[in-house]
């Protein structure tokens, strides 16, 4: 009977101790996943300011075209132009408040 035993808790020990290692592995696992997470969405911010200032950039020439006579985005410019005076009238009525 006690030869059952210690073959049992010997049994259990050896389960314990890979249980044991797999969770350590898992441990490191999940950290690397973490760091290698931060990683990717700092890129992610990075690739989508960088997108921000070239989509401004790119209304930039749009409008710059437009102005010099650039044939079909005259329209686009007086229509960015409106905008930009409606925003600048609305700065101007919350100043006045």
């Amino acid at each position: 009977m006690s030869g059952d035993l210690y073959e049992e808790l010997k049994l259990l020990n050896k389960k314990l101790d890979e249980l044991l290692i797999r969770y350590e592995n898992l441990k490191n696992e999940n950290q690397n996943l973490r760091k290698s997470e931060g990683e990717l969405k700092g890129i992610l911010q990075e690739r989508e300011d960088r997108i921000k200032e070239l989509e401004i950039k790119y209304e930039r020439v749009k409008l710059s075209g437009a102005l010099l006579g650039d044939g079909g985005n005259a329209g686009e410019a007086r229509k960015r132009i409106n905008e930009l005076v409606r925003e600048i009238d609305r700065c101007v009525a919350l100043l006045n408040r």
